[in-house]
């Protein structure tokens, strides 16, 4: 699937595809992405008002099986994976023991002993081998597998509200994970499927694993594909009406609907309950980390992600100073202009007491200081 670059980055399987199309490359978490096409404003109305094609192929797929697969996941995640039932998907955390983010996640239940997670691109490789730490500590290394299978498929992503239909018309041979709950007498179809189950079909003849999942606030899919079969499924969903999209657009829909990035609303060193997503840490326990979360959840944190909006198009950027009475209060996390709501919009995390919807501060953009409103997340969410 993958080919090292001069530079020591890996490239995906459409590669290739995206050159072809005049987009512009950057390296991103170790991999030669596009970053855009036609451009990050028209790219982001696309997915906001008919669909968007993204290649999130950089993105891990690490395949957990064996008898000890869900007692191990329910060590290292935040999410409970023995609860969760086959054809089902979980987001959550890999915490370390302070509580901090190792990674965010979205997990897969496949069969009572396999699962399918998805770490961060950059993180791959920590995360598997904090797993295999984990799984020698706790089970002696023995009865669980875990198998990255990132170079040998692709993961193609289809988000927007046109985006079932276009799959409907493509998918053949589609059998859900679980059973439908959505007009259970009609014929299969990816359409039906709630947020967050999988299924199995059919494009062009080529078999595709397809979750009804994503990372941009609208509704959608990503599938993992074959790597020999990505090209031509890009291709498929492209001339379906497809907008190929990059990871400008992709940042700037997942910042409108306040979607964390790891590394910057999570890291080691943050926990959920700061980043205010204590809704994806179970009240169970018995996971790495859940003391700390638990004693956060009930006193709170000093600092909490929060909110920022002003007008006009200069936006925050991560790592400037937000501050009251001139005292810095926080820090921004993320910050751009939103084309959506066009204003700017930014994520930070500020002083508990400055935190409530509706307060006013300033944040120093290149030496200027400008007014914010601090406001609750999401930013946007997608019409109902």
């Amino acid at each position: 699937m993958s080919t090292d670059t001069a530079a020591g980055n890996l490239r995906t399987a459409l590669y290739q595809t995206h050159v072809g199309l005049g987009a512009r490359m950057v390296p991103f978490g170790g991999w030669d992405m596009p970053v855009q096409y036609q451009g990050v404003i028209s790219e982001t109305a696309a997915v906001r008002n008919a669909a968007g094609l993204f290649d999130v192929s950089h993105m891990g797929r690490l395949h957990i099986g064996g008898p000890n697969a869900a007692a191990l996941l329910d060590i290292l995640l935040t999410g409970s994976a023995s609860s969760l039932r086959i054809g089902r998907a979980r987001y959550c955390f890999i915490c370390n023991e302070r509580g901090g983010v190792i990674d965010d996640t979205i997990f897969y239940r496949l069969s009572d002993d396999e699962f399918l997670l998805i770490p961060n691109a950059g993180n791959r490789p920590t995360v598997a081998l904090w797993f295999d730490r984990q799984l020698a500590h706790h089970f002696d290394g023995r009865g669980v597998q875990i198998t990255d299978r990132t170079m040998l498929t692709g993961l193609i992503a289809v988000q927007g509200p046109a985006s079932a239909g276009i799959i409907d018309r493509l998918c053949a041979d589609f059998a859900p994970g679980a059973r439908l709950a959505r007009n259970p007498g009609r014929t299969p179809a990816p359409s039906l499927l709630r947020p967050f189950t999988w299924g199995r079909g059919h494009i062009g003849g080529r078999r595709v694993f397809i979750g009804r999942t994503g990372y941009t606030g609208e509704d959608g899919f990503e599938m993992a594909v074959g790597v020999s079969d990505a090209a031509a499924i890009w291709q498929r969903l492209s001339d379906a009406g497809a907008v190929p999209c990059g990871l400008g657009a992709r940042d700037v829909l997942r910042l409108e609907a306040g979607l964390p990035l790891h590394g910057h609303e999570l890291t080691g060193e943050i926990s959920p309950i700061a980043a205010s997503l204590s809704r994806f840490v179970r009240r169970d326990g018995g996971f790495n980390g859940a003391d700390v979360l638990d004693h956060q959840r009930v006193y709170g944190t000093d600092r909490r992600l929060v909110g920022l909006t002003l007008p006009g198009r200069s936006a925050p950027r991560a790592g400037y100073d937000v501050l009251a009475g001139g005292a810095v209060v926080g820090t921004v996390s993320s910050g751009s202009y939103s084309p959506t709501l066009e204003r700017c919009i930014a994520m930070a995390f500020v002083d508990s007491a400055h935190a409530a919807p509706g307060t006013t501060l300033t944040v120093d953009i290149r030496g200027r200081s400008a007014a914010v409103t601090t406001v609750e997340l999401p930013f946007y969410r997608r019409p109902r």
